[in-house]
């Protein structure tokens, strides 16, 4: 029977182009919904933009925002398989969740685990196309790729580890430029984790009622009928602070122009929200592609101007 509330899209390229055997792997890794290889690839692009000094070098700036997309598709991908492990007797109860293809029967946990372990040797050998620091930072982010799956049992704010995890990029792509860190980067991370929290915490609306039922913990359960005025602090802060790490490296009007640009769409993001719509809330939070875009047009422009 078909599950009319699946938040898996039917009838698009993965059942038209793909094998029969191969499309439940594309849907583990959710190959067929790219907003969240977006969400973990904009802060790259952001930072390797912010970074970058001479945009002379055409060919090599856009071999970096390719090996930073192929590698974002790769990891998310590797990360869903993880969460879906994690979370399979979860997703069983929830409607939503429940055709995915591990609580469905399609893939067994011992084939989901060998799809996870190619996808992450691939992302590897993305990785190691990268200086040395690079290297070893993007290693150090495996503990937090780890954790995240299993914060949901034991703290009300998941969606904190993942901004920690999601924006490990705003690092990554500064490093894989420069070979080193600076406040810049660093300001970056933490706006990618505050706009993270925003996100995501509409993402969870569209669960609520399953989350507390099943015994899920996030945001929207720690903050209730606040959850829409703490979005205003969570976008609020992370235009601060993308302001802040454009700002120590001098950067021009076009910036802020950017900038003001995403926080408008963040506005519009948290006014016209409707809490108690889950189709609303999966909108609102796909158009986050569409913040993200105005802040690095932004970014790439005050470079070049």
């Amino acid at each position: 029977m078909k599950n009319n509330a699946s938040d898996i899209p039917r009838d698009n390229w993965v059942d038209k182009w793909l094998p029969s055997k191969l499309q439940p792997y594309a849907r583990l890794a959710r190959f067929d919904r790219p907003i969240g290889t977006w969400l973990l690839l904009f802060p790259c692009w952001w930072s390797v933009a912010l970074a970058i000094e001479n945009w002379q070098n055409v060919g090599k700036i856009l071999w970096l925002f390719l090996l930073f997309g192929i590698g974002a598709h790769i990891m998310r991908g590797a990360g869903c398989c993880l969460n879906d492990i994690a979370d399979r007797d979860f997703d069983a109860k929830v409607l939503r969740t429940s055709d995915r293809p591990i609580p469905a029967g399609i893939i067994s946990v011992n084939q989901a685990i060998a799809f996870m372990c190619v996808l992450s040797a691939m992302g590897l050998l993305i990785l190691m196309q990268f200086n040395n620091f690079s290297i070893l930072l993007g290693m150090a982010s495996l503990l937090l790729v780890a954790v995240y799956p299993f914060c949901k049992r034991f703290t009300n704010w998941p969606q904190f580890i993942l901004g920690l995890t999601f924006n490990w990029g705003a690092l990554l792509g500064w490093a894989a430029v420069k070979g080193e860190l600076d406040i810049s980067p660093v300001l970056l991370y933490i706006a990618g984790i505050f706009w993270t929290l925003g996100y995501d915490t509409i993402y969870a609306l569209q669960d609520k009622n399953d989350d507390i039922i099943i015994g899920i913990k996030s945001t929207p359960m720690a903050l209730g009928e606040k959850t829409q005025h703490y979005l205003y602090v969570f976008y609020g802060s992370a235009i601060f602070f993308m302001g802040l790490s454009g700002w120590f490296i001098n950067l021009s009007w076009p910036f802020y122009l950017g900038l003001f640009c995403s926080a408008f769409q963040a506005t519009w993001q948290i006014q016209k929200l409707r809490v108690n719509d889950p189709n609303d809330c999966l909108t609102k939070f796909k158009s986050n592609r569409l913040f993200s875009w105005f802040f690095l047009i932004g970014i790439i422009v005050s470079q070049i101007s």
